[in-house]
């Protein structure tokens, strides 16, 4: 569409450099892997080129060196520079033609009907580095919703790469704080809020056993499990029975406690909120039998596509 924007489905896991780590893997999967049942929502990346540009257009590149400088030479000032850097750029204005770019790829997203729900996940262009994770550290947007919505979601996946954490694990790992760039994804959510989701790996973590498959799951939103501050459902299958009809391949189920959920909120609120789960969901397992078997066996999908263990998020639409 333009240098600004570069759908999944046109992107490979050799593109970090121009849309972060974790948009080069999903549009590897949607590239790759929808053609054998593997289902990935549809979206778009708001590129690196974008982000140049939009420090370019506020003229914020000198200004963010001095400032983060400040914080080289002295380390007890992080949480000064940190905030004054992230409010640098959330004051700066979006570029009008990067602004119609990304209005119209989510227009395109929702197919010419109402502003679709979307996810906003900030991508690092040193996150697939094997010396360097900066999972975790940088900002994700859910249940965004309408075009001005979107414009300031990405302004906030900007500035989150200058978050604390962030700044403090470029340092000690000797990455240039301007060397270090930022891509938006931009992804339509399915309703697992009315549902269940989690991750899943296609390793036993603790163990380490190559032949199983790990997901954990819980009630509403993702974010929960990924962030760990629920007690999720956990299931184990066995890998080298995924196929076999007359034995289960389930190795464990485990009910975790799910005490609460994420859900979209209610119109005038925030955009999610937490709620407490029932007695009856608690007591649920957010899976079954066919579900977890069909999880295990896109979890099998991935990792041989990639040729070694891969850890992903899933999620199932309640609508």
């Amino acid at each position: 569409m333009t240098d600004y924007i570069a759908w999944f489905s046109d992107i490979t896991r050799e593109d970090g450099a121009r849309v972060g780590g974790k948009n080069a893997s999903l549009g590897e999967l949607v590239r790759n892997l929808s053609s054998a049942g593997v289902n990935v929502p549809n979206g778009f990346a708001v590129t690196v080129a974008a982000y140049r540009l939009f420090l370019k257009e506020n003229n914020l590149e000198e200004k963010l060196a001095r400032k983060l400088k400040e914080y080289e030479e002295n380390e007890d000032a992080l949480a000064e520079v940190g905030k004054a850097v992230r409010a640098m750029i959330l004051d700066g204005a979006m570029p009008r033609e990067l602004e119609d770019a990304v209005i119209a790829a989510y227009h395109e997203l929702g197919e010419g009907g109402a502003s679709p729900s979307v996810a906003a996940r900030s991508s690092a262009t040193a996150e697939d580095l094997p010396e360097a994770s900066f999972a975790g550290q940088l900002e994700t947007f859910l249940n965004v919703k309408g075009d001005a919505a979107l414009v300031e979601a990405c302004r906030k996946c900007f500035a989150s790469l200058y978050t604390d954490r962030a700044i403090s694990y470029r340092r000690n790992h000797g990455f240039g704080q301007l060397d270090v760039a930022v891509s938006v994804g931009v992804q339509r959510m399915v309703r697992s809020d009315l549902a269940s989701s989690g991750v899943m790996f296609s390793i036993d973590t603790e163990s380490g056993f190559p032949n199983a498959v790990l997901i954990n799951g819980a009630w509403g939103l993702g974010e929960t499990v990924v962030q760990g501050t629920v007690d999720p459902d956990e299931f184990e299958v066995f890998k080298p029975l995924l196929n076999n009809e007359k034995l289960t391949p389930i190795l464990r189920r485990k009910c975790g406690a799910k005490k609460e959920k994420l859900i979209y909120a209610e119109k005038g609120e925030r955009p999610v909120a937490l709620k407490e789960t029932s007695a009856q969901e608690r007591s649920s397992f957010v899976l079954n039998e066919d579900e977890i078997l069909t999880l295990a066996r896109w979890a099998g999908k991935i990792e041989d596509h990639y040729g070694g263990p891969m850890d992903m998020e899933w999620a199932k639409d309640g609508e």
